[in-house]
């Protein structure tokens, strides 16, 4: 089971888009047509297949304008969905959930969604020993709930943002001059619990990177071939992160070449949102 995120770091998330949904004037339709203090009872469903990410979305969307809402989960962040599954149920004052429905819909669609690729990535590379990582290549605002729902999914984060770990890149290393350079200035000016990565693109760069200690070398766009001879050179020295072109079609082959990690950006930049309805019961 994932650990869960604590609605303090949700709460700004979810309120920020109910502000946005409700605008100036609030929820004119349930105003309009709903009697203020009627109670309303629903149910999340899936549609289609999945893995859920994202109960606690819907929870506080619910909460944030019915207090007094009840919220009984009836699935788990992690669970494998099939259609019709219900996630949770849900009373309280109509016109509060009705306003609630679309922002806590698409919180846990576009998240389960997430968990949902993601558990296909890892499903494919069963076996191996390489895990599925994420990248910062996160819908802006929603990073720790999307890398959250990666969690969900069986995969494991890579760096949150630009201030947990030196990662040197190819633009890095034409300012340096030279990847052994970037590497030795990172080296120099990392503490004892940052980690350095760098990024090289053929195995000339390899040689010179290993030069100069980095605890990770990202592969970007190697070859099969070429993978499989960096993790000959390296024996286990560094983490070799394989990166680019990754598809669930090509990522089991890249698995299979021994590299420890395989990141994937499409795991949060293009995952489809997983269908689930709110139905009244």
């Amino acid at each position: 089971m994932t650990e869960p995120l604590p609605d303090v770091l949700i709460a700004p998330i979810v309120r920020a888009a109910l502000a946005e949904d409700l605008g100036r004037a609030g929820d004119v339709t349930a105003q309009a047509c709903v009697p203020a203090d009627a109670r309303l009872s629903a149910v999340f469903a899936a549609r289609k297949p999945g893995v859920v990410a994202g109960l606690a979305c819907a929870r506080l969307s619910i909460l944030e304008l019915d207090p007094a809402a009840t919220f009984e989960a009836l699935a788990a962040d992690g669970d494998r969905l099939v259609p019709g599954a219900r996630l949770a149920r849900v009373e309280a004052n109509a016109r509060a959930l009705l306003s609630a429905e679309r922002t806590a819909l698409n919180l846990l669609g576009r998240l389960s969604g997430v968990a949902t690729l993601t558990r296909a990535y890892v499903d494919a590379v069963e076996g191996t020993a390489a895990r599925i990582v994420d990248t910062r290549k996160t819908t802006p605002g929603l990073r720790a709930l999307e890398k959250y729902a990666v969690r969900c999914g069986g995969g494991v984060n890579h760096r949150f943002g630009l201030d947990d770990a030196i990662l040197i890149k190819d633009n890095h290393i034409a300012a340096c001059g030279s990847v052994a350079e970037a590497v030795r200035r990172a080296r120099a000016a990392a503490g004892h619990l940052t980690k350095v990565e760098v990024e090289i693109d053929d195995l000339h760069q390899l040689d010179e990177a290993l030069l100069h200690g980095p605890d990770v070398v990202m592969l970007d766009n190697f070859s099969l071939a070429d993978l499989r001879e960096a993790v000959r050179r390296v024996a286990g020295r560094v983490v070799l992160e394989a990166s680019g072109g990754v598809s669930l079609e090509t990522v089991r082959a890249i698995a299979d070449t021994g590299v420890d990690v395989v990141s994937v950006g499409a795991l949060t930049h293009s995952a489809s949102v997983l269908d689930i309805g709110l139905d009244a019961v």
